[in-house]
């Protein structure tokens, strides 16, 4: 998938002011129109016009949209970094969510999904406050203890010049213990104002966790990595691991395969029932760089009746 600059299809600067670029697509409409123009591409160079403005007009989509940066070049290969929304509060848009199948892959990347998650949608007649949605990053510790954080968003708002600049935002957020990847966490009355004295919406944070240096998340399982020993895993042994409730003891069976996996039960994430913790074995040879370390392995090329390629007939 390429990435689609929009400032460059719409024919202005990533600084224009939103009068700006209203102006350029009110006169690239008119000139790519298809009952108007007779080039022979007018029906595509209008629906990426269309495409490009649906972003640009909006002040939220279009601060998302800057926060890629300016360093993907077009006909580049693009994909959103999963973590490219966290800690940026969108409204409650979800009927963007339909509009977006009209446009391309590249814009249902970004926002197709996202702003169905409201399922709401804007209405002509709003007597409650929108609702806000944003993503945060937390660390797995904090989803098995349950924790206290405090989290900034990225708030979008129009200056007086008709320009995007952002405004933080600062909360205190309870993390529930066992929260999973995906999930929400509901703040009452943290969306947008109320009409008159009409309550406010909500603010929902989309939970992802932040990349853990040993375990794997699936659901409320974890998945962990072991380095074990030749001579551990052909004999057998009980070694320690490392688990988010501590280290524990697993015992290892004899003649124990790399890629085995070894369950640690009740050692995921916290729930009812709680998760299970998954040890891969993972076999890691001692490195041959002294001689007393070569002459052991000759020993073993020497008296061991191995061929490890028996099995493809070699």
């Amino acid at each position: 998938m390429q990435f689609k600059d929009y400032y460059q299809i719409m024919g202005v600067a990533r600084d224009a002011t939103q009068d700006e670029i209203k102006r350029s697509y009110r006169k690239l409409a008119r000139k790519y129109h298809p009952d108007v123009s007779k080039a022979s591409d007018a029906e595509t160079r209008f629906k990426e016009l269309g495409e490009a403005y649906e972003v640009l007009k909006d002040t939220e989509k279009r601060a998302a949209y800057d926060q890629l940066g300016a360093n993907w070049k077009g006909g580049q290969e693009f994909r959103p970094p999963p973590d490219w929304k966290a800690g940026f509060k969108f409204r409650d848009v979800g009927s963007a969510g339909s509009d977006a199948q009209d446009y391309s892959d590249f814009f249902a990347s970004l926002f197709g999904e996202h702003f169905r998650e409201g399922g709401v949608g804007r209405r002509t007649f709003n007597v409650r406050g929108e609702d806000h949605h944003a993503k945060i990053l937390i660390n797995l510790e904090d989803s098995y203890l349950g924790a206290t954080r405090t989290i900034t968003l990225q708030i979008p708002e129009m200056n007086s010049k008709g320009r995007t600049t952002f405004k933080e935002r600062v909360l205190n957020v309870s993390i529930p213990k066992g929260i999973r990847e995906g999930q929400h966490i509901r703040l009452n009355g943290q969306g947008s104002v109320g009409a008159g004295n009409n309550k406010a919406g909500d603010l929902y944070l989309q939970v992802e966790f932040k990349a853990h240096p040993f375990f794997r998340v699936d659901g409320k399982h974890l998945y962990l990595n072991l380095p074990v020993a030749p001579w551990e895993a052909a004999l057998g042994k009980t070694v320690k691991v490392p688990t988010l409730g501590g280290i524990v003891e697993l015992k290892i069976p004899a003649d124990t395969l790399s890629g085995s996996k070894l369950r640690l039960k009740g050692r995921g994430l916290p729930g009812n029932p709680p998760g299970d913790c998954y040890v891969i074995i993972t076999i890691v040879l001692p490195p041959a760089d002294t001689e007393i370390a070569k002459s052991y392995y000759r020993k073993m090329e020497q008296e061991l009746n191995f061929n490890p390629r028996a099995k493809l007939g070699v």
